[in-house]
Parts: C-alpha cells; structure tokens; sequence
C-alpha cells in the first residue's frame, strides 16, 4: 500500500459539500467512487478542509491509500476522463504513510468573491455574491487591519462549530477591486466554521455603513458574534490554497500538532 496526495479542484454548486453525507451528493463521495473504480478497491479518502454545500475548491488536498499499480503522477490522467466536468484532479505524488492532508496542514488562504454591480451576473452566479448597492471601499479596507495576528476569534464562529480552541492565528487579510468584482483574501494557519464567510458578511455591512469599521475590533475584544455581521451565502467562497512544512513530506511523523488545536509553523 502507499498513500498518495492529490490536488483537487470543484465548483461546489452541485454538492451538499465536500465530506461524505447521508442528506446529499458530497464531493468525496464522488472523488471515492471514482477511485474504486480506477483502482479495483474501495478507497476513502481524506481532505484538508471540509467545505460547505456550495463552496468551491482551487486546491482542496486529499489523501488516500492504495495498492494499485498506476503511478501517483498519473492520477490526473486516470480520473479525469471518468470524474463529472466540476471536479478535476490537477496534481498527484506519493506521500509517506504518516502524512495526514488535515492534521498537517499548517496554513490555509481563502478567497471570498463580491459582485458589486447594479445588476448580477449570468455566467459567474454561482462564484460571487451579488451586492447590488454600492460599497466603501475605503471603510472596507481599513477595517481589516485588526484581523492579522494571534487572537481569539470566538466571535467570527458560526453556531455548530466543533474546535477545540478558537485561538488562529492569520497572516493576510486584504482585499482588491477590479471593476465591480471584489476579492477578500485570508491566509491563517487554521480557520473556525464559517469564519470566513462571517468576516466577508460583516465586511459588506460596514461597506453599506450598517456596521462601524471598527466592528472587527469591537467583536475580538467582547467575544460576542451579535457585534459581528451577516454570515455571507457559500458561492463566494472558495478554498484557494493549502500549505504544509516541507518536513511533513520528509518526516511527517516528527509533526506533532493537531491542526484543530492552535498554531502550527509553515517553517520548520
């Protein structure tokens, strides 16, 4: 047997999600389908970010493990002549036994799309939110300046979440404009349920001035989601990167974390 990692990209319209359910077609349950009938034997595999009904993925990571005899690099080839045309494979490698796409996971970037025309959009619907009433830029802008860094981020919590700890730490938050399309980038090391989609929400609120730009600094300080904004819908949202040390390729049983449970360093 060895354990192979692949790159997977979907648009998530279809998919009640990307974990296996009993309430609707999930991305895995497809992704394991198809590789049972590829490799002659059930596989189940496991990804680095469970996203919701609707999410899209760029760069979800999966691994499983397998005795069959196509080469790793292969994979992409293999499966997407047999996967639906909104999943694709782009990359496949062996990993060792030990490396585990969630648990070693050490940094996540997340990317969360507004459209912000009078009028929506035909062809990209299912990537964006439509915002049709102008937005502030600038109050935007300058309310994400209290994100980065080492918090508690109990606020930004959608209720279900399941997290040990609710200590993250992110490293980028930013966002563009080009046209009437808005982009709201966040990088961390790990991420709570719903968190993005509760900072895109509260963002366009300040945008219309229904929230203070300090809203943000407001909701770390007191803890409490009523002084955040709106949960904005899934389409937006999409899993744009995942990152590991390069020792998780080497020697992943020297890693120790548990991603769920607090900072772990790209670097090693």
């Amino acid at each position: 047997m060895k354990r192979i990692l692949l790159s997977v990209e979907y648009d998530g319209t279809g998919y009640a999600g990307w974990q296996r359910q009993s309430n609707g077609l999930a991305v895995q349950q497809v992704l394991e389908e198809t590789l049972e009938k590829a490799c002659g034997h059930a596989v189940t595999v496991t990804g680095s970010s469970r996203t919701d009904a609707g999410v899209h993925a760029l760069a979800q990571q999966v691994h499983f493990d397998t005795g069959c005899s196509i080469p790793p690099e292969k994979f992409p080839f293999v499966l997407n002549t047999m996967l639906p045309p909104d999943i694709r494979v782009h990359a496949g490698r062996e990993v060792p036994p030990e490396f585990h796409a969630r648990f070693l996971s050490c940094g996540k970037t997340y990317t969360y799309r507004i459209l912000n025309a009078r009028h929506g959009t035909a062809l990209y619907r299912n990537l964006c939110w439509h915002v049709p009433v102008p937005l502030d830029p600038e109050a935007m802008t300058a309310s994400l300046s209290a994100l980065p860094g080492r918090h508690d981020f109990v606020a930004f919590q959608a209720a279900g979440g399941t997290a040990k700890t609710t200590v993250r730490t992110l490293d980028r938050a930013e966002m563009r404009r080009e046209g009437d399309l808005i982009s709201i980038i966040v990088s961390g090391n790990a991420f709570l349920y719903n968190m993005v989609r509760i900072i895109a929400g509260t963002l366009a609120e300040i945008g219309l001035h229904r929230l203070s730009p300090d809203a943000f600094s407001s909701a770390l300080a007191s803890g409490n989601r009523l002084d955040l904004g709106m949960t904005a819908p899934p389409q937006g949202l999409e899993l744009t990167e995942v990152r590991y040390p390069d020792r998780a390729f080497t020697d992943p049983a020297a890693l120790r974390w548990h991603q769920e449970g607090g900072d772990a360093p790209c670097s090693d």
